[in-house]
């Protein structure tokens, strides 16, 4: 079945550099059948988006600055976002801004049963991080279509390249999951893994750290074996993970 997405952007919040690559990674969870963009117009720091609306087929919805000091484009955002979940045309919402302001649109998206994703820059308050099923950093994408975030990323070069070096609280955070989908011989499913990775932590992402996918970030952390499998047929591999055992001391 098609995923249907209402693609809805703050303006006001976002650069217009990253707009191609942020259609390209949300055409990855579904059609964008809605496609908006908000702020005021008249402004002349929107003017960069103007081009790119036309190329990218984003209904521009004006929204004057009322009040000094106050976001009017939040507001006529969320009034939309809920005009459109009562509509029922949708499957789920991608809301591009780096604003908290979105946090509680972002959670009753999802308790009304919607798929919500969350694209933004790494500034991000966490409250809204967490609030979306999966949140992207805009960086990662930049960083992916210039080539610059690539599977031979080592942690010498993460600083040069835009990449996060991978901390032990990641490792935890990642031993810890397989653990919990393990099977008693101890052996875990890797897409089982990344779907509860992606529950726990929104933003996790393997790009975040300078891999394409989840295995050769995984292949690179000491203490975890790998093990590629074959399914019923023969057909494709299958990849599961384990917790290598920690050798056991012998007696003086």
């Amino acid at each position: 079945m098609d995923v249907k997405l209402a693609v809805l952007i703050d303006g006001d919040n976002i650069p217009s550099a990253y707009v191609k690559d942020m259609m390209e990674e949300i055409a990855k969870y579904g059609n964008p059948t809605i496609k908006r963009i908000y702020g005021d117009w008249t402004n002349p720091r929107l003017g960069k988006w103007k081009n790119l609306l036309l190329e990218n087929a984003i209904t521009p919805i004006q929204q004057y600055g009322y009040t000094a000091g106050k976001n009017a484009t939040d507001s006529a955002m969320i009034i939309d976002a809920m005009d459109i979940l009562y509509s029922g045309d949708v499957d789920g919402f991608c809301l591009v801004s780096s604003d908290s302001d979105f946090t509680r649109l972002a959670t009753r998206l999802r308790e009304a049963g919607m798929q919500v994703y969350g694209i933004g820059e790494k500034k991000t308050p966490n409250p809204f991080i967490v609030a979306c099923d999966k949140f992207i950093y805009l960086e990662i994408l930049k960083k992916q279509s210039e080539g610059e975030a690539t599977e031979t990323t080592s942690s010498k070069d993460s600083g040069k390249s835009g990449v996060d070096k991978i901390t032990q609280k990641e490792i935890k955070l990642i031993a810890s999951t397989i653990d919990d989908v393990a099977d008693d011989d101890g052996w875990a499913f890797l897409g089982d893994v990344g779907s509860l990775l992606q529950k726990k932590q929104p933003n996790f992402d393997s790009r975040n750290y300078g891999f394409q996918k989840l295995t050769p970030l995984i292949s690179t952390i000491p203490n975890i074996e790998v093990e590629r499998r074959e399914d019923a047929k023969g057909r494709k591999k299958l990849i599961y993970v384990k917790i290598k055992e920690k050798p056991k001391r012998g007696r003086k």
